[in-house]
């Protein structure tokens, strides 16, 4: 692995159980057994077509700083959460094994095992909980971003959901949004740390802060231009259109829209507009928007959408809802034998998994193929879906999470799916799961 990074230790963002399952696993020995760790979903939310991976490059970051330094150590020992040998091995813990995973931003189906852990039992089991609590949030907001972009077509999208959520939340909810083709974010933390592009002008505090709406336009064409947004709906929208054409004139650079019937406002404002000269004057309309907000307002002469609660909480899905399990562990003999989950409705599918997107002559996905124990076989026209991430504890595989290649992945992978996917009707995911042994 690297070395240390600025960055704090990820190593407690863990759960209780994950320690003393290493503990128990040291003292029977079976600690050294080598084993494979699958995250995968085993379905889609209630009606989706397909789902979005982010958060990979995050993982990544919390594998490298997962890190048991003298304060998480004297912590597990005053509290007593495991035992002086499990102390000794946290201490030395580094992780060495092998990542495999889908490349940030590709679409996922149920069952796709988009990310993969080869390592032993001890030194992959505890990453379960960071791992999990990364991709399940990141992938949440990048399915439900990836239907609001669809929804969009041409027209840009903004994140604005920062209030709306955990402020660490905030800022991975604007990359994973950015990754699923938002054009910008509200949040600034998003762009320092992470490149995510930002803006934005002025809220209702604003004008109301000021003893006219006039005055308040005029303040703030006064210090960031005519080119900026002025919002309209304060008070009476066409007095507030009226108004701003009137201070910024009819080079205005946009007018925001926040409430009522933005289909009638929208159709409304612009007539206004270009009766008043302001032909390039755009619209932009927030008003918690969600994908089928946008789709109903496709018509309207809308130029940009502003959305906040609807997408930091995967509209409607908080959770891509993946686990995380043991699907192979080295048996008594030295081979690797396949181990699998058959709870009632918690099923798992035993087997290191390799995986294939299946496509016709066209370039479009017909099925994603898993293969167990070996690499499913090409006809030509397929697409190898895992890429390498970390290799014997290095990590190798930060240029698929890039947020310039995690975006082109998207668009991509989109571009491949078929019509069905796009569709925001109830329906069973676009592309079909097949095993190349017994299917689940």
């Amino acid at each position: 692995m690297a070395g240390v990074t600025n960055r704090p230790s990820t190593a407690l963002l863990t759960d209780h159980y994950e320690l003393t399952m290493l503990q128990a696993a040291l003292h029977s020995g079976a600690a050294s057994r080598q084993c494979v760790f699958e995250t995968f979903a085993r379905r889609l939310p209630s009606g989706r077509r397909y789902g979005v991976l982010a958060g990979t490059g995050r993982v990544l970051d919390a594998i490298e700083d997962f890190r048991f330094g003298d304060a998480e150590l004297t912590d597990l020992r005053e509290r007593g959460v495991v035992d002086a040998t499990t102390l000794d091995f946290l201490a030395d813990y580094r992780f060495e094994g092998d990542v495999w995973g889908y490349a940030e931003g590709e679409t996922y189906f149920p069952y796709s095992p988009v990310l993969v852990v080869e390592s032993d039992f001890a030194h992959g089991v505890i990453l379960e909980t960071v791992i999990l609590s990364i991709l399940n949030h990141d992938t949440a907001v990048a399915s439900a971003a990836s239907r609001m972009t669809g929804a969009a077509g041409a027209r840009p999208v903004i994140e604005m959901g920062s209030r709306r959520t955990h402020d660490e939340a905030a800022v991975s909810a604007a990359r994973a949004a950015y990754i699923a083709g938002f054009a910008s974010s509200s949040n600034l933390e998003a762009g320092r740390r992470h490149g995510v592009p930002t803006g934005g002008t002025a809220a209702h505090a604003f004008t109301l802060l000021h003893e006219s709406e006039r005055a308040a336009f005029e303040a703030q064409v006064a210090s960031l231009g005519s080119g900026t947004t002025l919002l309209v709906d304060t008070y009476d929208v066409g007095e507030g259109v009226d108004t701003a054409i009137e201070v910024a004139g009819p080079g205005l650079g946009g007018v925001r829209l926040d409430s009522g019937d933005l289909v009638v406002q929208a159709s409304e404002v612009r007539e206004q507009l270009d009766a008043l000269g302001a032909t390039e004057t755009t619209i932009v309309v927030t008003s918690d928007l969600d994908e089928y907000a946008i789709a109903a307002l496709a018509a309207a002469p809308v130029d940009t959408y502003g959305v906040g609660t609807r997408v930091v909480t995967g509209s409607g899905h908080p959770t891509a809802s993946m686990v995380y399990k043991l699907v192979a562990r080295e048996g008594d003999d030295g081979e690797m034998i396949g181990v699998a989950k058959q709870s009632q409705d918690k099923i798992s599918v035993g087997g290191r998994k390799y995986a294939l997107r299946r496509r016709n002559e066209l370039g479009v996905a017909e099925a994603e193929v898993l293969g167990i124990g070996e690499q499913p076989v090409s006809d030509g026209d397929d697409r190898d879906l895992l890429v390498p991430l970390v290799t014997d504890g290095r990590i190798v595989g930060r240029a698929h999470c890039t947020l310039a290649a995690a975006r082109a992945r998207h668009e991509a992978s989109m571009a491949e799916l078929p019509r069905s996917a796009h569709q925001l009707s109830e329906g069973r995911p676009a592309v079909e799961t097949v095993f190349l042994t017994e299917t689940p």
